[in-house]
């Protein structure tokens, strides 16, 4: 996020020009970036080797974006070797029973988390997230529910169960199931009989997910339901109608769960027709509770191969770890035998999701980056769009999400009056180029010099963050990202400029800051234009507050070797790190340099650091459509999940970046910067 910064004393005029940058840059290739004794110091160990596939199936499935999970009984966490696998294979997991409506609200009004939280507490610091199962079913329900006969009593039940629960969870679960097996057997595709049908007719589903969303809209809403993987079938077809008719009315479903209780022979032939077309609605889909009797290797690798081959089916779950573990003990459906010894099946699945078939005891380095990349642009994806009050040069630095299935855009718009911020959303990127600009001047966020946002969702606070600088490392909160109204005034991290930044910054501009966290402690890092990285750090429990030890993190002697936007991420998959950082080449170009760590708090690696071998840098892009820009300049990865962790997949890498004109001049803040979007062409996996 390079600019002419303006802070209240005024605008201040980037000092050198164009011609002054590239001789001042020239000797960026000579130089090496280092760790001061403040911080933690960079080790000179070799570039880490070449990517590998994992050996773990979460680790493997990360590798394209999706998690493998499984569910989850609290009572046989006490199982070593239960937990000992659940910790090193799955990255999603789900409450068996727990959070089941008998078990939750046995009696009315009074809710038991206790069993739920045990599973619940537990994941985060394991790198896991939650699926909640379920909301509303017709089975596991205490008497008193299914024995209620007036529907006004069963309507206000419905709603304060839902709401209570979702509360409780609000920012801890991932996914909702929130009605679970609704439609009825055989061929009639209608609803089966239980006390809401019976009671408040058809509309109960569409009243429960509108409860739902307003509880917690940052959750992922699903329907689940077994005997729907067959496209012929009726049932499906109820289920399909049903989803369609929802999100041509605006009902909030994000998600179909597809249970996958599979016989010997495994799934139906059209299985991947059934989630690809179902996906095409605009839902995500998940298979949510898969096992298959005897467990034929043919037969799972079928099931993971209809999953991978469609884009939006997000996950797997089996529902359960080892055979003994299952609720069809007898048919031994699992991965893991009775004694947690991995079975044929095991490796049919790993090798489907990609990954390399090892035993236990194998040694090989999951999610490993590789140490040289390549990449290829499209062309301009995001161009400003100028109003009657925003006359917008460039637009540029953005933040990413994707969430309740669209891309949500955070971007700084400039012109020689100056910074601001606009949001956009769109489900396709084939959208982004006629998305609707919203400028954040016009909400709480106001006017004023604002610029470089990165946006995330805080799980703990069931809050999206928008972080930015304005002189000061600034943030917003709001509880919907798809609201941009919904922004909170600016509130600062910091009381003022920390006092070991004061001192080094010399001639540079304090700039670009980026929050991540851990289980633990959350670190905002920034930059100062002048070869400098910084990184405080407060904790988890505390954040936003309390940012102290203030350090620096990485610097460099050459200012514009280490220059600003750095990024830093959590590769999933593996204990690894990824920091990028903008550099200025000897051309006067923007390219990236990137590290890699065991922790946020370092050290740092090089990994691909140079203008021989950058991480991204025009010399090892592509540009099918035609050399647009020859800056790869301050953007943002494509995240594989929106909390404060950050992750990203190890490979199959996306970045959406600012570039320009090559022969575009002038004042810095005129410049005509937009937004294009790279794909990793040299994937591994």
């Amino acid at each position: 996020m390079n600019l002419s910064k303006e802070y209240a004393a005024g605008p201040i005029r980037r000092r050198l020009s164009a011609l002054g940058l590239l001789a001042a840059a020239v000797m960026v290739t000579t130089s090496t970036a280092t760790a001061t004794p403040a911080a933690t110091t960079a080790t000179a160990t070799s570039a880490p080797e070449a990517a590998v596939r994992a050996s773990t199936l979460g680790a493997q499935a990360a590798q394209s974006g999706r998690y493998f999970g499984t569910a989850v009984a609290a009572g046989k966490l006490g199982d070593s070797t239960y937990s000992t696998l659940l910790d090193r294979e799955f990255t999603m997991v789900t409450p068996e029973n727990e959070m089941k409506w008998d078990t939750i609200e046995r009696s009315r009004g009074s809710f038991n988390f206790v069993p739920a939280d045990q599973i619940t507490a537990r994941a985060p610091a394991r790198g896991q997230r939650v699926r909640g199962h379920t909301l509303v079913w017709h089975s596991q329900l205490p008497s008193w529910v299914s024995s209620l006969t007036d529907a006004n009593t069963l309507r206000s039940v419905l709603n304060n169960h839902i709401s209570t629960v979702m509360n409780h969870y609000k920012g801890k679960v991932y996914a909702w199931d929130v009605v679970n097996e609704a439609f009825a057997d055989g061929g009639s595709g209608a609803h089966r009989p239980s006390v809401f049908q019976n009671l408040l007719g058809d509309g109960f589903i569409e009243q429960a997910f509108r409860t739902a969303r307003a509880a917690d809209p940052a959750a992922k809403l699903c329907y689940n339901d077994y005997s729907i993987e067959n496209w012929s079938d009726a049932k499906t077809q109820g289920v399909y109608r049903m989803v369609r008719d929802f999100k041509a009315r605006g009902v909030p479903v994000d998600c179909v769960g597809f249970q996958a209780h599979f016989g010997a022979g495994g799934p139906p032939a059209s299985f991947q027709t059934t989630l690809a077309n179902f996906a095409a609605l605009g839902v995500d889909v998940q298979i949510t509770e898969l096992d298959i009797a005897q467990a034929s290797t043919t037969a799972y690798a079928n099931s993971v191969r209809a999953c991978m081959n469609v884009a939006r089916c997000t996950g797997i779950t089996v529902w359960g770890i080892r055979d003994i573990d299952s609720w069809r003990t007898g048919q031994n459906p699992l991965l893991f035998d009775n004694s947690g010894n991995k079975k044929p099946a095991y490796q049919s699945v790993l090798t489907t999701l990609g990954g390399t078939a090892v035993a236990s005891s194998g040694t090989k380095r999951a999610a490993a980056l590789p140490s040289s990349f390549g990449w290829s642009s499209g062309g301009q994806l995001i161009a400003p769009k100028s109003d009657a009050t925003h006359t917008i040069a460039g637009i540029k630095d953005p933040s990413v999400v994707h969430h309740n299935g669209k891309y949500h855009v955070f971007a700084s718009v400039a012109s020689s009056a100056g910074y601001g911020l606009v949001y956009l959303s769109f489900s396709d990127w084939s959208q982004a180029g006629s998305a609707t600009h919203h400028y954040l001047d016009r909400t709480a966020i106001g006017a004023g010099y604002r610029a470089a946002p990165q946006v995330f969702y805080n799980t703990r606070q069931g809050l999206w963050y928008l972080v930015y600088q304005t002189g000061n490392a600034s943030f917003s909160t709001n509880p919907d990202i798809g609201n941009p109204d919904g922004w909170s005034a600016p509130r600062n991290f910091y009381a003022s400029m920390p006092d070991i930044i004061r001192q080094n910054i010399g001639n540079g501009y304090w700039v670009d800051m980026w929050v991540i966290c851990d289980s633990v402690d959350c670190y905002l890092f920034s930059s100062d234009d002048n070869g400098h990285l910084y990184r405080s750090r407060t904790t988890l429990a505390q954040f936003p507050n309390g940012f102290t030890d203030t350090v620096i993190a990485l610097q460099d002697s050459n200012r514009y070797a280490l220059f600003e936007a750095s990024n830093v991420y959590k590769v999933q998959g593996g204990n690894q790190y990824l920091l990028l950082v903008e550099a200025i080449g000897s051309d006067g170009r923007r390219y990236f340099r990137s590290w890699t760590a065991g922790s946020i708090a370092g050290s740092w690696t090089p990994l691909a650091a140079t203008e021989a071998n950058p991480f991204a840098r025009a010399t090892n892009v592509t540009f099918p459509s035609g050399s647009w820009t020859r800056d790869i300049s301050h953007g943002e990865m494509l995240r594989a999940g929106n909390d404060q962790t950050l992750p990203i997949p190890s490979c199959r890498l996306q970045y959406l970046y600012q570039g320009k004109d090559p022969n575009a001049g002038g004042d810095y803040n005129s410049l005509p910067w937009r937004l294009g979007l790279l794909t990793q062409t040299d994937s591994t996996c």
